[in-house]
C-alpha cells in the first residue's frame, strides 16, 4: 500500500495505542501519519504517556476509521527512530498551529517516526 497517498486523501478518525514493558497499554487520539519518502510514518507528540511507553516497548499499533463507516486500516508499528529538533518537526509544529489551534505546535516536543511491520484492514469482513 502507498501510504503517502493514501493518507493525502483519506479522511477520518486515528487512534495510537501502545503498551509499557508491563504490557498496560494505552491508546490516543492521533491525526494522520506523515509518512516519509522512505515509507516510514512520522507522528509528533508530547512527553505524556504515549511516548513513555515507546521508551520501554517499541511497538505499536495505529488504527485509522474513515469518515462514514467502518473502513479503514489497523496498522502495526516499530519505531525506528526519534527527534527532538528539526525540519519535520517543525513542519508538524506548524501545521498543528493551522489545523488544531494556535499555540497547539509549541507542546510537541519530538517526532517518532516507525515501520510499518503489518497493516491489516479496521474491520474483517
Amino acid at each position: 500500500m502507498d501510504w503517502k497517498e493514501y493518507f493525502k486523501t483519506a479522511k477520518g478518525k486515528g487512534f495510537l495505542a501502545t503498551a509499557n514493558k508491563k504490557g498496560e497499554v494505552d491508546v490516543a487520539v492521533y491525526s494522520r501519519p506523515h509518512v516519509m519518502d522512505d515509507g516510514t510514518l512520522a507522528y509528533a507528540m508530547t512527553s505524556r504517556l504515549t511516548h513513555a511507553n515507546l521508551q520501554e516497548n517499541p511497538s505499536a499499533v495505529y488504527a485509522f476509521n474513515e469518515e462514514g463507516g467502518y473502513r479503514g486500516y489497523r496498522l502495526y508499528l516499530e519505531k525506528v527512530r526519534e527527534e527532538k529538533e528539526g525540519a519535520l518537526l517543525k513542519e508538524i509544529r506548524k501545521a498543528a498551529n493551522t489545523v488544531v489551534h494556535p499555540g497547539a505546535g509549541e507542546l510537541l516536543e519530538q517526532v517518532v517516526c516507525f515501520r510499518v511491520t503489518k497493516d491489516l484492514p479496521l474491520v474483517m469482513g
